[in-house]
């Protein structure tokens, strides 16, 4: 279970194959989570950082998503 609470805007990131995974803005920073995940793969204090640590966590060599507001 997450201890994190939702409050906001949510990016879901795409790659050649289609969604693979999803940031969600939370209380005190953004939420990392892959498509397959049950819970979130870390909280990160910005946006950017989010989206350096969901590329972390995909298989080596693999392009870097695109991120969308949705």
């Amino acid at each position: 279970m997450s201890d994190t609470t939702k409050t906001g805007r949510s990016w879901v990131a795409f790659g050649p194959v289609g969604a693979l995974g999803s940031i969600r803005e939370v209380d005190g920073g953004f939420a990392v989570r892959l498509l397959d995940d049950t819970d979130n793969r870390g909280q990160y204090p910005t946006l950017e950082a989010a989206k350096g640590a969901l590329m972390a966590h995909l298989p080596s060599g693999s392009e870097r998503p695109e991120f969308r507001e949705h």
